[in-house]
């Protein structure tokens, strides 16, 4: 078993897959891609989460870097914790 880890500040990597779509990879993996629709470019992250639609393909492939640069928020990682209930005497 082997792990590969990849640093966040590398660059990511962009490749034209078809006239109207490119492909983002950063260390050899999957990263997300930018669909051109007809009117604006639509970007998904690499689980295919929506980051927005831009007027212009370098504005949709800088979304997609910024939000490789921020943390996620992952639920499974939250704490809950409920409120206590009052007890009546």
């Amino acid at each position: 078993m082997s792990t590969t880890i990849i640093h966040p500040s590398d660059p990511l990597a962009w490749k034209q897959a078809d006239v109207d779509v490119h492909v983002a990879t950063r260390g050899g993996e999957y990263a997300g891609f930018v669909e051109y629709d007809g009117s604006a470019h639509l970007v998904r992250d690499a689980h295919g989460a929506e980051l927005g639609a831009f007027p212009e393909l370098s504005a949709a492939r800088r979304a997609l870097e910024i939000s490789h640069e921020m943390p996620r928020f992952r639920p499974w990682t939250a704490v809950f914790r409920p409120r206590p209930r009052r007890v009546r005497a």
